[in-house]
């Protein structure tokens, strides 16, 4: 890390605590790259003499980052950029797009293929509909930071999307398209997380090995008018976490 770090110093004037301030100036060195993945921070006292803010407001800022990903701590060691990893935690109904977007990742999609296929029993099952019944089949890989994090394979209900295929390019935001064209709007979802392995036929996609560790997420999201989307997830679990906070 170069010697000559110029971070943004919190501006007391401004109505935003300090503490945000703070954790925005270390964010942005690490978005911009300033920082990198594994490289080590400042110490403490270094840090608080850069930015002109008090030990306890530092650590808050650290604090937040360290919950969303950004940093980790090694006790003994010091402070280091983790770019490489996405936590989830307790969050509302978001798509990935917006997930990614509020942990501050640039998000992004390859490989996007669609087909109508016959809905499986366990398909049918999540979305309440008939065995056999047309449904359309979504792969996509997802990207944070233009790295892929996992696979998502999205089922839906041909005859609540009339007119979703041929599909052509890359698409980002599943949510956004259901929305301005057929006003379909999430309104409750349900999760399973499973630890499971990346599939042979996903492992090159990913960038990682068969049998590598992954999170299973099987997720039914539904509207006012019942279930209109199942998703299978694969997602990496060398850069993909989730993080809760228990309270008594």
């Amino acid at each position: 890390m170069s010697s000559n770090i110029k971070l943004r110093r919190p501006d007391r004037n401004r109505p935003e605590p300090l503490w945000h301030q703070t954790e925005q100036a270390l964010r942005d060195m690490i978005l911009r790259g300033e920082w990198q993945d594994g490289d080590k921070l400042p110490n403490e006292t270094r840090l608080t003499e850069m930015l002109g803010v008090s030990r306890i407001t530092l650590r808050h800022a650290l604090r937040r980052l360290e919950e969303s990903g950004h940093l980790r701590r090694e006790h003994g060691r010091g402070t280091f950029v983790r770019r490489s990893t996405i936590v989830a935690g307790i969050r509302g109904l978001t798509s990935f797009t917006q997930e990614m977007a509020y942990l501050g990742e640039e998000v992004g999609t390859s490989g996007t293929r669609a087909v109508e296929v016959p809905a499986e029993d366990d398909i049918a099952e999540a979305l309440n509909i008939e065995p056999g019944a047309p449904v359309i089949k979504l792969r996509r890989i997802r990207l944070a930071n233009g790295n892929p994090i996992g696979v998502q394979t999205a089922y839906l209900p041909s005859e609540r999307v009339p007119g979703f295929l041929p599909i052509s390019g890359e698409l980002a935001s599943l949510y956004d398209l259901l929305r301005q064209r057929w006003s379909i709007t999430p309104e409750s979802a349900e999760e399973l997380y499973r630890v499971g392995t990346v599939a042979p036929e996903d492992a090159a996609d990913i960038a990682v090995a068969a049998g590598s560790p992954a999170f299973e997420v099987h997720r039914t999201t539904s509207d006012s008018l019942g279930p209109f989307e199942y998703v299978q997830s694969t997602m990496r679990a060398d850069r993909y976490e989730i993080r809760s906070k228990l309270f008594y």
